[in-house]
């Protein structure tokens, strides 16, 4: 493992590298992009993740290409970013975002113990649906020979946060433009009911979850 590089080298001010801070990202957060590079040539792909402790896992089918490059161990790169606000200053120089994101290096290797890949698919489930995986029909055979899943090591993991208002140059703070933030956020919206639902079933514990988890403004 070589540490030094998740440090932050542009702006690294604003790395930050305790655990805390990469989890919380890390936990807010569904989706991630993985990069690799293959014959082609690099590829970067978004997809589902989950967390536990201080590992994350991603999974998909046995046909992905990618998934198939990377269980053999290749150096992979996972980004994961919360956008929080649109950040407008005086000058189109300054103008930026406030976020927070997380980046891991590391080397991805394949569960081929039935239970920790059981174990792995139920952390991906309740990350993105907290308590969903009680609820819903579980993997048959046939689903779980078809599914790959991959687990990568966050010992290699740095976050970046911007936060706060514009930093205008001290000569542009009396022009007539309108500087501050814009924040941006995640709502869930009402839930859509399948078509092919039964008449009376209501949303479940988990749905319920995920509204308090992105709360309409």
């Amino acid at each position: 493992m070589d540490p030094e590089r998740a440090r932050v080298r542009r702006l690294p001010e604003r790395g930050v590298y305790d655990s805390e801070t990469v989890y919380s990202i890390l936990d807010e957060n569904i989706l991630c992009h993985v990069g690799i590079n293959v014959d082609h040539g690099p590829v970067v792909l978004p997809t589902l993740f989950g967390r536990d402790g201080d590992m994350i896992y991603l999974h998909g089918s046995v046909g992905a290409h990618m998934l198939r490059e990377m269980r053999g161990g290749i150096p992979v790169s996972v980004a994961v970013t919360s956008v929080n606000g649109i950040v407008a200053a005086r000058s189109h120089f300054n103008h930026s975002i406030n976020y927070r994101s997380v980046v891991v290096f590391g080397n991805a290797t394949e569960i081929t113990d039935v239970q920790e890949k059981l174990h792995a698919l139920e952390v991906l489930t309740n990350h993105v649906l907290p308590g969903r995986w009680e609820e819903a029909r579980q993997p048959n055979n046939s689903e779980f020979t078809q599914t790959i899943v991959l687990k990568l090591s966050l010992e290699e993991a740095s976050a970046k946060v911007r936060v706060g208002p514009p930093h205008d140059d001290s000569e542009d703070l009396s022009l007539d433009v309108w500087a501050g933030v814009i924040p941006l956020s995640v709502v869930a919206g009402e839930p859509v009911d399948d078509p092919d639902l039964t008449s009376g079933t209501a949303p479940s514990p988990s749905i319920q979850t995920a509204l308090a988890r992105w709360p309409a403004k």
